[in-house]
């Protein structure tokens, strides 16, 4: 076993954080220790907020963990953050909302980026959540980054996602366009004190009843963030919905397709850093970069056929 694992397995808290940074980094033995990890992970409720800038998902997120830790449980939170384009740093404003919880040793908070995952989540933030199950927490809250349609990726690393919306935002048209709607396991109109509930409210009935849910029906739950109103029945409706897919076929469909859509995501990875790693020691296509003129369909191609036949 990979001596990370071993110790994240023994509860190391410096393993833990030492294993995320691996991964993160790409390291060379990512996926010997992710083989490891994925055979001592603990079944956590894996738990995706996600929603438009503004929703309030960090403070929502704040006052859920206070909730959770009344019950006795722990969580590990993981606050994907964009990444800026320029110096490839993000701005780790979550962890600045949640820093009550930074003494609490049942409460872990790890700021990710991007770094340019068009998905709203980095290809390491399901290996990071697999980390943090493997070390025993028994939720695994992941907050996204909250840019629209880039949204979805979210269902393939968790198994509940709840959609944040707020009254008179404006965002459901956005979101009915960007079908971020079908995603979501559970819609919570935070900022409930505002005018217009009723009105988002009968909006999110309307399309329940147009796509006719089969199975699973989203429920509707109003919560107030700032006055710490609605955790209890947000919490337990989040519960219902991990029941749901362990005990129902649709449950073990989902966990089948997250399963192949990550078989395939590993695979386009080590190619593509096979295949970046070739062309980048390769002076002569480095040179080709320098041509304004170069046909870039054209170099993709050879070199990519090239380096197939360098696996023959």
């Amino acid at each position: 076993m990979h001596p990370l694992a071993e110790r994240i397995q023994n509860q190391d808290m410096r393993a833990l954080a030492r294993a995320i940074t691996l991964i993160e980094n790409d390291d060379d033995d990512k996926l010997e220790l992710m083989s490891d990890i994925f055979s001592i992970q603990k079944q956590a409720h894996y738990i995706g907020i996600t929603g438009s800038p503004g929703a309030g998902k960090s403070s929502l997120i704040n006052r859920l963990l206070t909730y959770i830790r009344r019950l006795d449980l722990t969580v590990a939170v993981i606050a994907v953050d964009p990444t800026s384009p320029f110096s490839g740093g993000s701005l780790l404003g979550d962890r600045t909302r949640m820093n009550q919880h930074f003494m609490d040793p049942g409460i872990f908070i790890r700021s990710m980026a991007t770094r340019g995952s068009l998905g709203g989540l980095a290809r390491s933030t399901k290996d990071a959540i697999r980390v943090c199950d493997a070390y025993g927490y028994d939720v695994v809250l992941v907050e996204t980054v909250g840019v629209g349609q880039s949204e979805l990726d979210i269902m393939k690393a968790v198994d509940t996602t709840g959609l944040v919306l707020t009254p008179n935002s404006g965002d459901v048209l956005q979101i009915f366009k960007a079908g971020i709607m079908e995603i979501a396991d559970l819609f919570i109109i935070n900022k409930a004190d505002l005018p217009g509930v009723g009105k988002l409210k009968a909006t999110l009935e309307e399309y329940m009843m147009i796509v006719q849910p089969k199975g699973w029906q989203p429920p509707i739950i109003p919560t107030i963030s700032t006055e710490n109103q609605g955790m209890q029945e947000l919490w337990e409706k989040m519960s219902d919905h991990q029941t749901y897919l362990y005990e129902t076929n649709q449950g073990r469909a989902r966990r089948e397709q997250q399963l192949k859509l990550e078989v395939y995501d590993l695979i386009r990875e080590e190619i593509w850093r096979e295949v970046r790693t070739e062309i980048e020691q390769d002076q002569r296509k480095q040179e080709a970069f320098h041509n304004p003129d170069a046909d870039p369909y054209q170099l993709a191609r050879s070199w990519f056929q090239n380096w197939m036949r360098k696996g023959e």
